[in-house]
């Protein structure tokens, strides 16, 4: 009875086969598993419109589709669609670094599951599970899809994204830091109990809080 195959590329030996290369493929199932596990792969997929298939190379480290974490390079001038085979099953972290205002789909080399795409202008990261959930149609599900997310675009610039990549809050560094920072807030009325609150568009105010003396009293012998 021959070797099978995981749908990752690792090799299963049969009770009593490779004598004598039992341990070089063992090694080489290990190096698999580590590249499964937390490996990194650059993949060009520079040019026009096209499909780029990414691999699995039984009982070999060179498949393009068995690391933890795929970054996609080069320029593209097109949009892009990248595949894997039907039955592979893992998560991956993809990294979209092409330069080019075009979109980048991920998804399974065929059938009508669902996929994951960069849009033209996203040159960000994404945690995808590639489910293998159907042997004809297996879908591709954006881990962070239905939650708020943190794009880091670069080292100086974080946005904090809603479900659908909208955008709603940036924080930028600026070109110059000052090494004093003065907040000007505006002056109580003396009226007690307020707080300090903010309006939709950002001003600062106080304001009435509901706080009178005795819940005020009350929270300083908790909190105290």
């Amino acid at each position: 009875m021959a070797s099978t195959y995981t749908p990752l590329g690792v090799e299963l030996m049969a009770t009593g086969e490779n004598a004598g290369t039992w341990g070089t493929k063992t090694n080489t199932n290990l190096n698999i598993i580590e590249q499964i596990l937390g490996g990194f792969n650059q993949v060009s997929i520079a040019g026009g419109a096209q499909t780029t298939a990414l691999t699995v190379s039984d009982g070999a480290t060179t498949g393009t589709a068995q690391h933890r974490m795929i970054e996609f390079t080069g320029t593209i001038t097109g949009n892009q669609i990248v595949t894997i085979p039907l039955d592979v099953q893992t998560f991956y972290v993809i990294k979209n670094s092409t330069t080019g205002a075009f979109t980048v789909q991920f998804k399974y080399v065929s059938g009508s599951g669902t996929t994951s795409t960069f849009s033209a202008t996203d040159k960000g990261t994404k945690i995808l599970f590639a489910k293998a959930d159907d042997g004809t149609n297996p879908n591709i599900e954006d881990v962070l899809s239905n939650s708020s997310t943190i794009n880091l675009v670069n080292q100086n610039e974080v946005r904090f994204e809603d479900a659908s990549g909208g955008e709603y809050v940036a924080l930028k560094a600026p070109t110059t830091v000052s090494s004093n920072l003065t907040l000007t807030l505006p002056s109580a009325d003396g009226t007690s109990g307020q707080a300090l609150t903010t309006n939709g568009s950002g001003a600062l105010s106080f304001s009435d809080a509901g706080i009178g003396i005795g819940k005020a009293i009350a929270m300083a012998i908790v909190f105290g």
